[in-house]
């Protein structure tokens, strides 16, 4: 069986938005299919904006200042647990202002104060600028936890796609630095290998969805001349990691169908046998992003049902 008949029924129609667009070969394509995103982006339900409070905050650093926003419940009151979150976009794409949605409904379901950051990308601004974004805006929410109304001892990180390895990294930075404390690390289908060497790498080239030629320009652009060779940071390519001894407990979600799956399952393994607590889920049938693309499928809710059940428990 194709990738196309193993596809989960009721996720054909993100298989149908993605085929046939083409996706971004140079920098200036990038740059438009950005622009693009953003005029695509969903208008922001009533119902949501009426139940979690918005609000924009800046981390000021030595050389750049570091856009957040929380997402807080509306009428909850003392101190929450938290979760600093940060997005995807294969190191190349993605803002905080199109995880708005994804970021209300987060706060809305699970109770939570949820804090997203908007790091710079790649090719403009290569690694190490993401991850040190990222790291600014987990400092700064950390420090200012009690303003945020975040319970500074439930604080959890997490990250989808692209953001999922940026959590992955900031974790393993945080434990090195001697950073702020997690309780959980959620790491949604994460981009953790620039080496593009494990099977379901080449099993999933030329598929619709995130691909492995998407996967290999995005490295090359986010890493340049590094990419590949020995000299590739285990903070931007967290699964080069040696030690990973002594992170936070960790959730890893990944599709049966995406080309990070073996990654991922590698990367987990590797969490068990250093000792910390993990919990790995593959979902059948399922695709790269498909719980954005088609969130009303039986097996979109069930991976956000599931997501939602880690973070509490980890939290509570």
């Amino acid at each position: 069986m194709n990738f196309f008949d193993r596809v989960d029924p009721q996720l054909q129609a993100g298989v149908e938005f993605l085929v046939g667009r083409t996706p971004p070969a140079t920098p200036d394509e990038l740059v438009i299919m950005r622009e693009a995103n953003i005029a695509r982006r969903p208008g922001l339900p009533a119902e949501l904006t009426d139940a979690v409070t918005i609000a924009d905050h800046v981390a000021p650093g030595e050389k750049v200042d570091v856009a957040l926003r929380s997402y807080r419940p509306a009428t909850a009151a003392g101190a929450l647990p938290g979760l600093f979150w940060i997005h995807g976009g294969g190191m190349v794409a993605g803002s905080m202002a199109e995880d708005d949605l994804y970021c209300l409904k987060l706060a809305a379901s699970t109770g939570l104060v949820v804090v997203s950051v908007e790091y710079r990308l790649a090719p403009e601004h290569p690694f190490p600028a993401a991850l040190d974004d990222a790291y600014q805006g987990l400092l700064w929410t950390a420090a200012n936890a009690g303003s945020l109304g975040i319970d500074p001892d439930r604080l959890a990180i997490g990250g989808a796609s692209a953001g999922g390895g940026i959590a992955a990294g900031t974790v393993l930075r945080a434990r090195d630095e001697k950073g702020p404390a997690l309780r959980l690390q959620y790491l949604a289908y994460p981009m953790l290998d620039d080496r593009d060497h494990t099977p379901s790498n080449y099993e999933f080239a030329g598929i619709p969805s995130w691909n492995r030629e998407r996967n290999t320009l995005a490295w090359q652009w986010l890493l340049g001349p590094d990419h590949e060779t020995d000299r590739v940071s285990e903070y931007a390519a967290p699964a080069r990691a040696t030690d990973l001894s002594g992170l936070p407990p960790a959730m890893i979600q990944v599709g049966e169908l995406d080309l990070f799956r073996d990654e991922d399952f590698d990367y987990a393994a590797r969490l068990l046998r250093a000792g910390v607590p993990t919990e790995f889920q593959v979902y059948a049938g399922v695709y790269h992003g498909s719980d954005g693309l088609v969130p009303d499928a039986d097996v979109s809710i069930r991976f956000l049902r599931d997501r939602d059940e880690a973070l509490l428990r980890a939290l509570r």
